[in-house]
């Protein structure tokens, strides 16, 4: 049963704020699992903390206890529900019982119905008090796109882009925005497995779509495009990198030649059947992306291919990146019906100060 949060000491809030504070700074290098925090206080000292490690194993819990030789009589302190299920390590209960912990206070519930709501009738069989609910308000944000993805079994999924001020883009690859936004820009791509794009703005753009911040090049997402009759430029800077860097294409070709040329350029083809209109199904393509462990997705494309998802009612998030500059000139595209689609799809949108001179940044939501 919960506790209400006048129930909780002082102490105890502290120590999980702290939980949640090294959980938020280890957000977006777990893969796709979650990023916990855990803290472990016996005789009112800190003995151990950890997080999540990076790729998602060992998990929070087991790291901290592994760290002390004698937990007996501690109270464990996580900020998502301890698993209890095994899976590629073992469930962090049993190494909970094993070190002999008096108490297991958590934030949250775990959505992965492997672990959901069992951890207390374990725990309580081994006469381990286990709690939940403490500061529970401030992990919100934290398992947002976690708790979505697990409750839906489907990829959690960002929109962008970027325009000048007169609400045009260009048909080539100059830049729109300064420097600063596109820095931001680049961590929107390190904080997603995967980005989305179409076989147009890679053809038009050739665009490198990594993420090109000091110190996170290796997390450089997953690059997807979708190209149904395979017209991908085979000269363009994804397909030269496909052997270094994961491309996945979704076609419909039988161009048996091309998909030769791609395989053997280590471009993974996923073949993906076009339904009742001229275009793929997005929700389906999007689940068989999920399928593929790839959990947090950025859409990063044209007018035509975000037009599409706003549509499905698939993108989850938006962010528009708005130059002070203006372009006008005959190879300009005019974003104002999209923007204006944006608007209508989201209840909140919030203006991010990042410090990007005269170029704003919206964020619907």
């Amino acid at each position: 049963m919960s506790l209400k949060k006048d129930n909780y000491k002082s102490i105890d809030k502290k120590i999980m704020n702290f939980a949640i504070n090294i959980a938020e700074n280890n957000k977006y290098l777990t893969g796709t699992n979650p990023s916990v925090g855990c803290v472990i206080l016996k005789n009112n000292e800190i003995i151990s903390f950890a997080t999540t490690n990076y790729g998602g194993r060992p998990h929070a819990e087991s790291i901290a206890l592994n760290k002390n030789r004698d937990n007996k009589g501690a109270t464990l302190y996580s900020t998502l529900e301890p698993c209890s299920h095994q899976g590629k390590t073992p469930p962090c209960t049993n190494a909970i019982i094993k070190n002999k912990v008096k108490k297991v206070y958590y934030s949250i519930e775990d959505k992965d119905l492997r672990t959901f709501n069992k951890t207390k009738k374990i725990l309580k069989s081994k006469n381990i008090i286990s709690k939940s609910g403490l500061q529970k308000h401030r992990v919100y944000n934290l398992y947002k796109e976690y708790n979505y993805i697990r409750s839906n079994k489907s990829p959690y999924i960002i929109g962008k882009i970027a325009s000048s001020s007169n609400l045009n883009i260009l048909r080539n690859n100059s830049p729109i925005t300064n420097e600063h936004s596109r820095r931001v820009s680049h961590l929107l791509r390190f904080q997603n497995h995967a980005i989305l794009t179409s076989y147009k703005t890679i053809n038009t753009d050739n665009p490198r779509l990594n993420c090109r911040l000091n110190e996170l090049e290796k997390f450089s997402p997953t690059v997807i495009v979708i190209d149904k009759n395979l017209k991908i430029n085979i000269n363009s800077f994804v397909i030269k990198n496909s052997k270094k860097r994961k491309l996945i294409i979704f076609h419909c070709s039988q161009n048996i030649s091309k998909i030769k040329l791609l395989k053997k350029k280590g471009v993974k083809l996923i073949y993906q059947k076009v339904e009742n209109t001229s275009h793929f199904n997005l929700k389906k393509l999007t689940h068989k992306i999920y399928t593929l462990g790839l959990h947090r997705i950025l859409v990063e494309a044209g007018k035509d291919l975000l037009t599409n998802f706003l549509n499905e009612n698939l993108l989850n998030e938006f962010y528009f990146f708005k130059s002070d500059k203006k372009i006008s000139n005959r190879y300009k595209i005019n974003i104002s019906s999209l923007i204006k689609m944006i608007k209508n799809n989201y209840k909140n949108q919030k203006k991010i100060n990042t410090y990007l001179d005269n170029d704003t940044l919206t964020h619907y939501f």
